[in-house]
């Protein structure tokens, strides 16, 4: 690599295989030959002057500052990661990108509503980037090799399977982009109705929506023996689009930064508070990214974790084991009869995930959470010069996956878990819980905007009642529990709001319209985005796979369709 590139432009695996990769590299690859995920070879720290320099900065100015610190000049030249921060979130409905909403002056509590993107979830942020990341790489790729065209253009096959919200971000993030085909599996009839539609109503050529006779886990595991399939990787250059691909953690790095410097402007934050950030949590890449923002200088206390009833991260807090299942004796009946709903997206994993009202959260493993224990072992293990401190760190973490491969777990040292906790606090929240808390929130600020007495930012949003999607409600009550550990007036609370209410019909409305549990006034109708509404009549394009056509179908179906493109293009 050029001379010019810092260690935090560098890249490395986690599990040892792979060092000095380029910033292009990790994300053309999205994930380590090793098995191991990317991560910067050393993480910035932020500039001496940048608190001054940055606090005026917008959303797009503050994502170029943070970004330049991970991606060489040399790489993608200033001017072109400028224009290509700026088409990303010209998409984005609300000028701000990710506002900072007041919900409970008195508390202090704020939540940053990160669902103004296309498909109203907080991974529109960073897949509206990946898109763009993606195009440019290829395109450049191209022009220096003017004399390819048809199959021996530089062609990048983006592979995902979602339950839901990844699917259609990752869909309105690649649409019509050059030189790429997208073909996103999900489970057939097992995703929220809304969800579906916003795939498959996107009728760009290069877009292929695969609905399997499976469950989302079925759809994961066809993802994986792709990426692991010598015959397609010789024909298809693939591409990964979920959490673990490098650069989606970056782009969420810049919302820390731009809510800590809304917050620490306004008339509400006085010298001597301080912040906390708490991030409804399943794959770790939210609030991983929360790390990054508070090792590189930014000035936060804990990250809290918010765990629905799938709480293999809690457990870790709590205990130091990261088992896929609790222990003999530790399980918890699910507090609602039915778990979650099939028409917001639950009832599509495999046996052992507890089907909640927050299905983006409905995991067994975390996969982002590897990133981390990185850290931990070059802290706790990590002896020697620079190269052994990173060689011993990426043994130690192959050996707790291959522990978690072969026995469902591993357990780590005290000392590990008193370094995890330096950082991190934990909390478990349930479905009857979650159900309460968007009632409550609900009736209070719907109160407190009709005495006139809300006080903050941007509440004008609490107009009519705040209405919070089951993710964000557990993110909230997990705020509630740790304000009696750090109360206001010192302590800020930042809760970061995942989707729109609307994402998750029957969860909210079963919250707030059974029984009038809040004298009628709230009304779904009110709170649908115009964009939601009539999806259902719009045409489709999606095609069905048979669970047993396997490996060979899946590899038959991507080539024809994209031979198909490319003749085309």
């Amino acid at each position: 690599m050029a001379a010019a590139a810092t260690e935090s432009q560098r890249y490395l695996s986690t599990r040892g295989g792979s060092y000095d990769l380029s910033f292009e590299d990790v994300v053309m690859k999205g994930l380590a030959s090793d098995g191991g995920l990317f991560i910067p070879e050393a993480i910035p720290r932020l500039p001496p002057n940048w608190e001054t320099e940055w606090k005026d900065l917008d959303f797009c100015g503050l994502a170029y500052e943070v970004f330049s610190l991970y991606i060489c000049p040399q790489e993608i030249p200033p001017a072109d990661l400028k224009d290509i921060i700026k088409r990303s979130y010209s998409t984005f409905r609300n000028p701000e990108v990710s506002p900072l909403v007041t919900l409970l002056g008195e508390e202090r509590l704020h939540v940053l509503e990160l669902f103004h993107g296309p498909t109203f979830a907080f991974k529109d942020v960073a897949l509206q980037l990946l898109g763009n990341l993606f195009e440019y790489f290829l395109v450049r790729r191209n022009a220096k090799e003017l004399g390819h065209s048809g199959q021996k253009r530089h062609h990048l096959t983006v592979i995902g399977a979602t339950s839901g919200d990844t699917g259609s971000a990752a869909i309105y993030g690649l649409r019509g982009k050059k030189d790429v085909s997208v073909f996103i599996l999900h489970p057939k009839g097992k995703i929220s109705p809304v969800q579906e539609a916003q795939m498959t109503t996107v009728l760009d050529a290069n877009v292929h929506n695969l609905a399997v006779d499976g469950t989302f886990d079925d759809c994961q595991d066809i993802v994986k023996a792709l990426f692991a399939d010598p015959i397609i990787n010789k024909t298809q250059n693939l591409a990964a689009v979920n959490s673990i691909n490098w650069a989606r953690i970056l782009a969420q790095i810049t919302y820390y930064f731009k809510s800590y410097f809304d917050l620490t402007k306004s008339s509400v934050f006085e010298r001597g508070n301080e912040i906390r950030f708490v991030v409804p949590t399943g794959n770790f890449g939210d609030i991983l990214a929360g790390y990054f923002a508070k090792r590189m200088g930014l000035r936060t206390d804990k990250l809290v974790i918010a765990t629905n009833e799938n709480d293999i991260l809690d457990r870790f807090w709590k205990t130091g084991h990261y088992k896929k299942r609790p222990d003999p004796g530790q399980e918890t009946k699910c507090t609602l009869k039915n778990g979650g709903f099939k028409d917001d997206g639950a009832q599509a994993h495999e046996e052992g995930v507890r089907e909640t009202l927050s299905p983006a959260m409905d995991i067994l493993v975390s996969s982002n959470f590897e990133r981390l224990l990185w850290y931990l072992a070059y802290e706790s293990y990590g002896e020697g010069d620079e190269t052994s401190k990173r060689r011993i760190a990426g043994e130690k973490v192959q050996s707790w996956y291959n522990d978690l491969k072969s026995k469902d777990g591993f357990t780590v040292s005290p000392e590990v878990l008193e370094i995890a906790k330096r950082d991190f606090e934990s909390e478990r929240v349930s479905c009857l819980q979650t159900t309460q808390i968007i009632i409550m929130i609900f009736e209070l600020t719907l109160k407190a905007s009709q005495a006139g007495t809300a006080t903050g930012m941007n509440t004008s949003a609490l107009s009519k009642g705040y209405v919070l999607d089951p993710h964000t409600a557990v993110g909230i009550e997990a705020s509630l529990r740790s304000i009696k550990r750090a109360p206001p007036p010192r302590m800020h609370h930042v809760c970061l709001a995942t989707a729109h209410p609307a994402k998750f019909a029957e969860a909210v409305s079963m919250a707030l319209g059974v029984g009038g549990n809040i004298g009628g006034a709230f009304s779904f109708e009110a709170i649908q985005p115009e964009e939601l509404k009539g999806l259902d009549l719009k045409k489709r394009r999606v095609r069905s796979v048979a669970r047993d056509q396997g490996l060979e179908g899946m590899r038959k179906i991507i080539g024809e369709e994209v031979s198909k493109e490319l003749a085309a293009s």
